[in-house]
């Protein structure tokens, strides 16, 4: 079960370096940096992944690596680009649309183009110096259902950025099939997700990598962590699939990183890896 978990990581973004994300994407503007793209497989190879979830990015560089990973014994998935709604969080990576009728239009086009699955971004990140602030709040619940609607009425599986209670409760309740980040949930959140049979992918290593570094007030990012660890231990107890996923790329989450495994194992303890492990199995079944 262990060499299974460990072989996977649920949520990466090829685009970006862990460092300065505007560096990393001018790197591939013009077009994907090829050498970059093998290198970084390269090194997941070495570490011993076979499967890798990429959150997207709208210049093509997980559709490359995509392209180039069998050469090193390993299945990826890309929505190709995130989709978000426009003047709200996720511009700097993904492709924005106006409305439903611009999503739809954007949702087909990913058919067209072969993406694995749809990423919708439908809410804010967390301010990590002042636990239990986002940086903005969801799209409305209504907003919410039709876009995984649409996704799922052409055939796509559909992986959410959301955090906050109500966005993931929201997105849950319409089907979602993973949930991103997850942060600041309640009860009503986790039983909508475990009764949706959604996988939840906490990118624990988001949070419990800045602990030290200076960047964020500690108290306020300790005081994350430790909420979305509760929460985990919660959403585990009633049964909810979870899926290792280190939003690799992200700052001070290099690619590769091992951090997320021993982060959920303290959140959850031996045994409840075995939710862990059928999360696992349930996203490279269905994305």
């Amino acid at each position: 079960m262990k060499s299974e978990i460990c072989s996977c990581d649920c949520h990466i973004h090829m685009v970006l370096d862990g460092q300065d994300w505007k560096s990393a994407i001018a790197r591939h503007t013009r077009k994907p940096e090829e050498g970059w793209i093998c290198r970084t497989l390269e090194h997941y190879r070495q570490l011993g992944f076979t499967y890798l979830r990429d959150g997207g990015d709208r210049w093509g560089v997980g559709k490359r690596a995509r392209e180039l990973a069998p050469q090193y014994g390993i299945r990826y998935r890309t929505p190709l680009s995130p989709l978000c709604k426009a003047g709200h969080y996720g511009g700097f990576i993904g492709t924005r649309f106006e409305n439903l009728r611009e999503y739809a239009s954007l949702v087909e086009k990913a058919r067209e183009q072969g993406a694995d699955f749809i990423k919708i971004m439908i809410s804010g990140l967390m301010d990590f110096d002042q636990a239990g602030v986002l940086t903005e709040e969801g799209l409305p619940p209504e907003e919410i259902r039709e876009l995984i609607h649409i996704a799922h009425e052409e055939g796509f599986p559909v992986m959410a950025h959301a955090n906050g209670a109500r966005t993931v409760e929201a997105a849950a309740r319409a089907g979602v099939d993973s949930v991103e980040h997850g942060a600041y949930l309640d009860m009503d959140a986790l039983q909508a997700m475990q009764e949706a049979g959604a996988v939840w992918v906490p990118t624990l290593s988001t949070i419990g990598n800045l602990r030290g570094t200076g960047r964020f007030r500690e108290a306020a990012v300790e005081e994350i962590l430790e909420s979305a660890m509760e929460n985990v231990y919660r959403f585990a107890g009633l049964g909810g699939l979870l899926a290792p996923g280190t939003d690799a790329g992200a700052w001070a989450v290099p690619h590769g990183s091992r951090t997320e495994i021993p982060l959920l194992e303290q959140a959850l303890g031996p045994l409840g890896m075995e939710q862990v492990a059928a999360g696992v199995q349930k996203i490279e079944n269905i994305f």
